[in-house]
């Protein structure tokens, strides 16, 4: 737990000055040590080494490479590039491609974080090539960083949805919920998006009456995690409570209970025939995590 939440921990030196000077991208271009990785909808492409990594081929000709960073060892440039706009699969560059969820299980932890940026950057990509404004063809500014709208000048840059999501505790009990679909047995802890004009703190309170009926209080920042799917970030929670007995309320959930510290000991080594937690790459298993640890000298 002492690296962080999965997904996070990129190193790239996200080239932040370099990015707006056109000659030096150029450069970078051209230079033959430059790389790039690349993902598609379905996830990342990875090499078949020994160490699982992404894969990193040279760049190829006639595309719309988005930078990612530099090295900040090396300083070799880094771009990323989209699957579905090279005329091979990816069987033809040496790799496979795999889900990013799968990713960030299998991957070192510093090489998921850059799978998560990988990610996050194209499918933003893929989604803004017109313009909200405007409705016309963007075009690519900044290396990649944001797109310009030739008509009527709109800039646009990536955009990422907060959600919160938090641990709520009444007496050395946790508060998981379940939604439809899951696989049998899942809960986790309860999350939903930042409204407009509302505090992550107020989004917590908010959130967890609306689908339980509980009421919290102290929401305390605890660590974030990129969720690109396609372009969230979780911002984690502490909270507590004073009880009562909570129910499903507002459709998005089909049950909520409260869980013993017992019970989920008991589910961290998958021994607990009523209770399945989210697996080890969300944040929500980290905070899960996190919370038992926390409750070392309790029941």
């Amino acid at each position: 737990m002492s690296d962080g939440p999965t997904f996070t921990g990129m190193a790239l030196d996200r080239a932040t000055d370099e990015r707006k000077d056109p000659a030096r991208i150029e450069r970078m271009l051209r230079d033959p040590t430059t790389r790039a990785v690349l993902a598609g909808p379905d996830g990342v492409l990875v090499g078949d080494g020994a160490e699982l990594t992404l894969l990193r081929t040279p760049l190829a000709d006639d595309l719309e490479p988005i930078l990612l960073g530099l090295d900040e060892d090396t300083g070799q440039a880094l771009f990323a590039l989209d699957l579905d706009s090279l005329p091979s699969d990816a069987a033809a560059h040496g790799g496979r491609v795999v889900s990013l969820r799968d990713a960030g299980a299998l991957l070192a932890h510093a090489e998921a974080g850059l799978a998560a940026y990988l990610m996050a950057l194209l499918n933003w990509h893929r989604r803004h090539r017109f313009c909200a404004n405007c409705g016309a063809a963007t075009v690519i500014e900044e290396a990649g960083y944001s797109r310009r709208c030739p008509p009527c000048g709109a800039l646009h840059f990536p955009r990422t949805d907060p959600v919160v999501i938090m641990t709520v505790e009444h007496q050395g009990q946790l508060l998981l919920g379940r939604r439809a679909g899951w696989p049998a047995r899942r809960y986790s802890v309860l999350a939903g998006f930042v409204g407009p004009g509302e505090s992550a703190e107020e989004a917590v309170v908010r959130e967890v009456r609306e689908e339980s009926g509980i009421l919290v209080r102290d929401p305390a920042y605890v660590s974030s995690q990129p969720w690109p799917f396609p372009s969230s970030l979780m911002l984690g929670f502490d909270a507590r409570s004073d009880g009562g007995e909570p129910s499903a309320r507002d459709g998005e959930l089909e049950d909520v209970h409260w869980f013993s510290l017992d019970d989920v000991r008991r589910a961290q080594s998958s021994k607990d025939p009523r209770l399945r937690l989210p697996p080890p790459v969300s944040i929500a298993r980290f905070l899960i995590d996190r919370w038992v640890a926390s409750q070392a000298g309790g029941p």
